[in-house]
């Protein structure tokens, strides 16, 4: 395998102890390799490691670029924050994939470029992508949305990409804020080269976000009514150092599910998004 590739994981939740550390040190014969991360850079045949068991057993957040033209980011987190049927909504096999991993969720979304060419900046993406995990654990769709259409973007630099049967797919659930993306969803889209054109469009059914302000008191409210065994459940796993889980748990339940397009917009194509998409591309 001569293709020359870049391999980031990134541990956040939790750093790697020193076995777990001596165990990723025999998948590569040169990686960089920290208590929170692991970087391998150089010929196919260097990287021994199986991402996706690497992303099941150690780690929370991956890219691999190669210079075959791949992109691909991989994120897990716990599934009380994300669900396998919430996410399964948004998959395109091979683009956008979704498996559970006992009480994690794991997603691996991937882009296949047009040419061999390097691309000058995507290895260092990591950083600012993994800010996306923390969104979804949120509650934030935006980023498994951009995932989507940036799959199926893929058709307009590949004919064979997909079967035309396909052009008449549904959009799943359009989430509310994709005209004004935050930092790390518009570096994942930049990764998954998914176009502005293609995405300006899915943008004109997706409502503006509203703006969230939490009132103490009804919080406090809200908790005190909480059931008890809720309470100690929470507790015990701030104990055990899960304090931001815990933080994103209660404020997913206070604030309800976020807002998507609903019935005011009714689902489109995917031929309707691309060649509205071509469209405005062709106008201007």
């Amino acid at each position: 395998m001569n293709e020359y590739q870049y391999c980031e994981f990134l541990a956040i939740d939790r750093p790697l102890d020193a076995g777990e550390q001596a165990e990723v040190r025999g998948l590569s014969t040169h990686a960089r390799i920290t208590a929170t991360s692991f970087v391998s850079e150089g010929r196919g045949g260097d990287f021994g490691g199986d991402p996706r068991k690497m992303m099941e057993r150690y780690y929370d957040a991956h890219v691999c670029v190669a210079n075959g033209g791949i992109h691909q980011v991989m994120l897990r987190l716990p599934r009380v924050f994300l669900s396998l049927e919430t996410a399964g909504q948004y998959c395109i096999d091979p683009h956008v994939c979704a498996w559970a991993s006992g009480k994690n969720l794991i997603l691996d979304l991937a882009s296949q470029g047009d040419s061999g060419d390097w691309a000058e900046g995507a290895k260092d993406s990591l950083s600012v992508i993994a800010g996306v995990r923390t969104e979804l654990a949120a509650g934030d769709l935006r980023p498994l949305y951009l995932a989507w259409l940036a799959a199926w973007g893929t058709w307009e630099r590949d004919e064979d990409a997909f079967d035309y049967a396909e052009e008449d797919e549904s959009e799943p659930p359009v989430p509310a804020g994709l005209q004004a993306l935050t930092a790390p969803q518009r570096a994942l889209a930049d990764f998954l080269r998914l176009d502005t054109d293609l995405l300006v469009i899915a943008a004109q059914a997706s409502p503006p976000l509203s703006e969230t302000k939490d009132d103490s008191r009804e919080l406090a409210r809200w908790i005190e009514d909480l059931p008890a065994g809720d309470k100690d459940r929470l507790l015990h796993k701030v104990a055990q150092g899960h304090g931001a889980h815990v933080q994103t748990e209660l404020q997913r339940q206070f604030r309800g599910e976020p807002e998507t397009a609903g019935d005011s917009h009714p689902q489109r194509t995917v031929a309707e998004l691309l060649d509205a998409a071509a469209g405005a591309r062709h106008e201007r």
